[in-house]
This record gives structure tokens, sequence and C-alpha cells, in this order.
């Protein structure tokens, strides 16, 4: 593990799986699953890690690909197994950190 994927003493914590799943990058938008509000729960508690998302629309063309991006990326970053579940809530622009950069508000 980097320390960039790890607390100061060597514990993961959510904030790390979240910082390293900004790498992760919607093809389409060009913007990381963070941003774009995608990630909306990691729970380190559970064995394997639990990560809770979204898709920007229901039929999107490159959900499986997102989806195991994120698993893979949370499990670099956790240092363990990762399981990902796609919530059925809608996505809006409105969850995104700057609704703004997709030119919205």
């Amino acid at each position: 593990m980097s320390e960039e994927t790890t607390a100061t003493n060597g514990e993961v914590t959510e904030e790390t799986v979240r910082e390293s799943l900004r790498g992760v990058l919607d093809p389409e938008l060009h913007l990381d699953v963070v941003t774009l509000g995608l990630i909306r729960a990691i729970n380190l508690e559970t064995t394997p890690i639990e990560v809770k998302m979204l898709l920007t629309t229901p039929f999107c063309p490159y959900g499986p690909w997102l989806v195991q991006q994120v698993k893979e990326t949370a499990e670099a970053a956790g240092g363990r197994e990762a399981k990902v579940e796609v919530l059925p809530e809608q996505w809006n622009p409105e969850m995104m950190e700057d609704p703004s950069l997709l030119g919205f508000f």
C-alpha cells in the first residue's frame, strides 16, 4: 500500500479510499466518480469492503466497466476484497461536489 492510501498510523480510512476513487473517471463526462457524487457510501467495517454507488443513468453503457474500476481501486486502497453495490437511486447533478463543472446552476 502506498502512503497516499493509508492514514498516518497505517490504518486505511474511508477518506483514503475515497481519494483513491478520484482516479476512476467517467469516460463520457471526463470527471471522477467522487466529484460526480456517484460514491454514496464506503464501509470499511465489513469484509469485503462495501462501496455503494450510483450510475449517471440506469442504462449507462460504461456501467459494468465503472463498477469494476471502483471495485479494483477500492481493493487496492483498502488492502482487501471489495464489493460494489449499484443503488437504484437516480443520480442528478445536484449530487456533484460542484454542479457547475457540467454547466448546471
